[in-house]
């Protein structure tokens, strides 16, 4: 070959590997909630710094609204590569690991500064790590708010529950949480919830206010109960083959950005719940029932069977650290009686979530 046709196809040779090597990294982030709620929003945030601190290295295009995937497909989806970022509700998490349903036990968390205070915990970042070994690795948590109950009836007690039917996610907590009170869970997907109301296929659902404000679920019901029950979260989550086969420096500035926007949002969350509260109050449609002291005693009195049922599946020592989270003398008493559980004791005494 001449020696000018050699070293020209060098040349070129050269150029093709440069330019395959510049080539942006591509990360589809999925979810399934409008862009305005806290997850919508940090997920663009997201997009947003990644544009800013890493132009030309990492791409980020967000799929919100179940676009792509519902939270049940996403894990597949990961670990096949078709999306590289997720952020599911915890409740999707019991199938994988069973402590992660410590989110849905009813009445276990006072608010979302308690729940912060058991993620920030050992066990609270070990729960994060609890998925390795499936393939999936825990990015962080990243909060929305307390979950209150809407219906088309005033719920007030325990037992005007009974015999409404209500949406839930796909939680075994949460399905024994209802079926206890009474009432008749049927599992939905989020993004089907407002047809199912609308058509009065259901009769109320659980949610945060800005899940509830973003769909327009208010305008099926008559009452929204608050009961701030349990958390409504999610874990973000990526492919363990992915992330780890990220080059060092990519990896490293993706992580610094997550950690600002999961700062962000945990700061935010709560904000956004009282305004998009506030939105629903204003459009006048809705009568909020507020519970008194009293009235929320004997939900959460209503909810122990719950906990016994649970406690061993999830671990009493998960469950009585996320109690401490609390810093309420009401709940190491709970915890108390969990750990004596675990120790051998029979019956386990309940002085109430």
């Amino acid at each position: 070959m001449h020696l000018r046709t050699r070293f020209g196809l060098i040349i070129l040779f050269s150029f093709t590997l440069t330019a395959t090597a510049a080539e942006p990294i591509l990360i589809r982030f999925s979810h399934v909630v409008a862009e305005q709620t806290p997850k919508g929003s940090s997920a663009n945030r997201f997009k947003q710094l990644v544009e800013e601190k890493m132009a030309g290295k990492v791409v980020v295009e967000v799929f919100p609204n179940a676009k792509l995937y519902d939270d049940d497909q996403v894990f597949t989806a990961l670990l096949s590569n078709d999306v590289q970022i997720a952020a599911p509700s915890l409740s999707k998490f019991s199938t994988i690991t069973k402590a992660l349903q410590v989110y849905d036990l009813p009445f276990l968390f006072n608010d979302l500064s308690a729940v912060e205070r058991f993620q920030s915990s050992e066990t609270g970042k070990h729960l994060l790590d609890s998925l390795n070994g499936k393939g999936i690795k825990g990015l962080g948590y990243w909060p929305n708010g307390m979950r209150v109950i809407s219906a088309n009836r005033p719920l007030r007690t325990p037992t005007d529950l009974r015999e409404l039917t209500l949406r839930i996610e796909p939680s075994k907590v949460i399905e024994e949480q209802y079926r206890q009170l009474g009432a008749i869970p049927i599992k939905l997907s989020f993004v089907h919830t407002r047809d199912a109301l609308r058509r009065e296929l259901i009769e109320g659902q659980e949610n945060t206010w800005s899940n509830i404000y973003s769909q327009r679920f208010q305008a099926s019901q008559t009452y929204i109960t608050e009961t701030y029950h349990s958390f409504q979260g999610y874990m973000l989550i990526t492919s363990k083959d992915f992330w780890d086969g990220l080059p060092t420096d990519i990896r490293s500035g993706l992580e610094a950005i997550l950690v600002q926007v999961t700062e962000e949002i945990t700061a935010r969350a709560a904000e956004e719940n009282r305004r998009d509260q506030q939105a629903i109050i204003n459009e006048g449609n809705i009568k909020i029932i507020t519970l008194t002291d009293q009235e929320r005693e004997s939900w959460r009195q209503a909810m122990i069977p719950v906990w016994q049922s649970f406690a061993n599946q999830i671990d009493p020592a998960v469950i009585a650290t996320a109690q401490a989270a609390n810093i309420s003398r009401r709940n190491n008493l709970l915890s108390e009686g969990i750990s004596r559980s675990r120790t051998g004791s029979s019956d386990m005494e309940l002085t109430g979530p």
